[in-house]
């Protein structure tokens, strides 16, 4: 294994900053937890993690390490996390936020019954606090997914000799200019990760600008990820009744705010365009839960009929009279996406960077993308070149939803078209996969033993 000298020395100055920084920041986030506690007081649990503290005994010791900050990155690393329970190695696994650490309960609920998984919130980037979490669990092997760079936490892994390794991990050229402004400091972050397991080349590049050296390109682990057998069948029994009925569906997937405005804007010009025999239905998904009140009022103040999916028990049925379907549930994306004819990527209307369009493709939907796909570039690219998604055209803002009205109208009207993505979608999401098997062997291949 590499010795703490050989990875990216810790900026004093700039560290000693950030420390300061953070201490006078603390009583902000704890505020920031009470205001989300309006929604849920889940967000009040487990509060003495976010400082290194208050943890169930027994804890145990050596295992591997694996953080997924929220949803996304915690259903990323399930082949991941599967495939080293299968070895028999325990797992200590962290998140950010609420609704990661519900999502990993959701995903692993008898692991952690059992004690192959402990998780827990990783705590807040003090240098205390974070020296605590390492000595109370003393994992034997790191990994961070997608973006996730912690100052504290990386600087103390590489002192101490704990290889820390970025996996899956993206760097949009965004975040690389925000990264150079802080010159050295930010440079000699990356550079003490142990390696770096990127997605694509446009990642591993970026990287190398940073002057880190132990890059390999491994893939996508959401191509890995299945999709959940009993909300996909579901979605087609619910595509099955609106086809009977001569009705398609269009998933409007982890929208963002703002971008309801130009979709509610869009869909009901196209249904006052008079273009369809029976109108076409919306299932309209915000990303975020807590947002779920706020979109149901702008559908309402857009004069569109509509229903929460939670008003259901099993899949909606009769949703003649419904211009609309707030999916306000969670957990039910392969659901949406099964039922669905359509998606329009939400977080790629506006300068979002993109959501997931794997998981849609995986379910053989076609795919629907704004201009702004950065957080998913290679992946876009590649679904766009394979006929799995298409690009809409023209700026969204200056047209009023213009374009998207028109892309929609244009693909709802040639179910040739639909059919063709269709196959391009699922044939798409199996040719991209194996990025587990290729970390596994790269982590297998470096000069440390789990053992």
């Amino acid at each position: 294994m590499s010795s703490a000298s050989e990875y990216g020395a810790r900026p004093r100055v700039w560290f000693a900053a950030y420390q300061l920084l953070w201490h006078l920041l603390l009583p902000l986030a704890f505020i920031r937890l009470a205001w989300r506690a309006r929604h849920s007081f889940a967000y009040m649990h487990h509060i003495p993690e976010r400082l290194g503290f208050g943890y169930d005994k027994p804890i145990k010791q050596g295992s591997i390490w694996i953080h997924a900050v929220s949803v996304g990155e915690t259903r990323a690393a399930q082949p991941l996390i599967e495939t080293y329970l299968a070895r028999g190695e325990t797992i200590l696994l962290t998140h950010m936020t609420l609704n990661g650490r519900r999502t990993g309960k959701q995903l692993f609920a008898k692991e952690i019954a059992s004690g192959q998984i402990c998780q827990v919130y990783l705590p807040y980037d003090l240098c205390w606090s974070v020296e605590h979490f390492l000595k109370t669990f003393k994992p034997k092997l790191g990994l961070f997914m997608e973006t996730e760079a912690w100052p504290t936490v990386v600087f103390r892994c590489a002192e101490i000799g704990l290889p820390l390794f970025l996996v899956n991990a993206r760097l949009s050229e965004r975040s690389a200019r925000r990264v150079n402004r802080f010159g050295k400091a930010g440079r000699a972050l990356f550079q003490a990760f142990a390696g770096i397991l990127a997605q694509t080349d446009f990642d591993a590049q970026r990287y190398r600008s940073l002057g880190v050296k132990n890059i390999s390109i491994v893939g996508n682990l959401k191509f890995d990820v299945p999709l959940d057998p009993l909300p996909v069948e579901q979605g087609k029994l619910w595509k099955k009744e609106l086809h009977e009925s001569h009705r398609l569906m269009v998933c409007a997937a982890s929208t963002r705010d703002g971008e309801e405005t130009i979709i509610l804007k869009a869909w009901k010009d196209l249904l006052l365009s008079n273009a369809f025999e029976t109108a076409p239905l919306l299932c309209l998904v915000p990303r975020h839960p807590e947002r779920f009140a706020e979109v149901a009022d702008a559908i309402r103040s857009a004069g569109l009929k509509f229903r929460r999916r939670t008003e259901w028990t099993g899949i909606p049925r009769d949703c003649s009279g419904l211009d609309v379907v707030l999916g306000d549930s969670m957990g039910e994306m392969p659901m949406y996406y099964s039922a669905a004819d359509l998606v329009v990527m939400g977080g790629s209307l506006l300068a979002f960077g993109g959501q997931n369009l794997i998981e849609a493709c995986a379910a053989g939907c076609p795919v629907l993308l704004g201009e702004h796909t950065y957080n998913f570039q290679q992946a876009a690219l590649d679904a766009i070149q394979t006929g799995a998604a298409k690009r809409i055209e023209g700026d969204l803002l200056l047209t009023e939803s213009i374009a998207l009205m028109q892309a929609l109208k244009a693909l709802l009207l040639n179910d040739a078209e639909l059919a063709s993505m269709s196959q391009a979608a699922k044939t798409y999401s199996i040719d991209h996969q194996g990025a587990t098997r290729r970390i596994l062997a790269t982590l297998d291949q470096q000069n440390f033993s789990l053992n």
